[in-house]
């Protein structure tokens, strides 16, 4: 039974990490839209570079989101759980030398990159401490758990709180042994990656959609316009520039990333890993489907 709650703070970092999703979200729209109807040359080059660099980051603030949303420190008489998202880090209590606040340190704490509020991730290198683990999100808030194996810095909402149930926990004796658990974003990829499924339908997606990008630069130069306009019955077929082609390989790209970490959410658990293959099943089909009707509008004459 768990004896000790202590959430790390989330209101600022999900404020701060919602708003960076915003407008790299409303960036990459703009590119997208832009994109769609610029003629072919500088303008259509600058929306593309604008699209990619906007859309670039946002699988990495939503995860960053998701980690914050999600994040919590237990403890009890026979362990410490860290829960940041996928990252998972369960210590015994046996294990843990001390606990004390960042300000008892000499020497300061170097935060880690990309210190934004509610996510305060990543390795640093410490003159006394040696390996250190962030996995926080308030800098005012930082305390250090010193174990054999690394120090792991955590921001819980009531610091001297945690420290004291540390104390009393201790002080009680482990009511039974339990083991060190470390578990990390990348080891459900890599354990995704050993099924032979998995990576056909990751690599089948992949290859698509690299074709399709490389079809569609292809056809831009050399076809000035598409029969991509909506048409009526009774009208003249109607075309626009072959530029707005490019939507076909980005929505595509777009849906299988999302398809991609979908599948990897419900691949953490046995009895739902179906669910993961008809996931990237379906984006491997979504990207062909994009590929196919790339190959209609180009063969329908205008």
């Amino acid at each position: 039974m768990k004896t000790g709650h202590f959430p790390p703070p989330k209101r600022r970092g999900l404020i701060v990490h919602g708003i960076a999703l915003a407008v790299l979200t409303a960036a990459a729209l703009y590119g997208f839209i832009t994109l769609s109807s610029a003629e072919v040359g500088l303008p259509f080059l600058i929306s593309l570079l604008i699209s990619i660099a906007a859309f670039a980051p946002i699988p990495f603030f939503a995860y960053r989101t998701y980690s914050l949303w999600k994040a919590d420190y237990f403890i009890d008489r026979d362990s410490l759980a860290i829960h940041w998202g996928l990252r998972i880090e369960d210590i015994p209590l046996n294990d843990i030398e001390w606990i004390r606040p960042a300000e008892d340190l000499s020497i300061p704490l170097a935060l880690p990159s990309l210190p934004l509020p509610g996510g305060l991730l990543g390795l640093r290198r410490h003159p006394d401490l040696g390996t250190v683990e962030f996995i926080a999100s308030d800098a005012k808030k930082l305390l250090l758990v010193g174990t054999a194996k690394r120090v792991f810095v955590i921001s819980p909402d009531n610091p001297a709180a945690l420290a004291q149930t540390f104390a009393r926990a201790t002080e009680m004796g482990s009511l039974a042994p339990v083991e060190a658990k470390s578990v990390y974003p990348s080891f459900v990829v890599s354990q995704a990656w050993e099924s032979g499924l998995a990576r056909y339908l990751w690599l089948s997606a992949l290859f698509l959609n690299i074709g399709l990008f490389i079809w569609a630069s292809l056809i831009i130069p050399s076809t000035p316009r598409v029969a991509l306009a909506p048409q009526f019955m009774g009208s003249g077929l109607e075309s626009v520039p072959s530029s707005q082609l490019i939507i076909f390989p980005v929505a595509s790209l777009l849906l299988a990333i999302v398809g991609w970490v979908a599948g990897l959410y419900f691949y953490r658990w046995e009895r739902e890993r179906v669910l993961s293959f008809i996931v990237w099943g379906s984006s491997t089909l979504g990207s062909l489907l994009f590929l196919l009707a790339v190959l209609f509008i180009i063969t329908t004459p205008v």
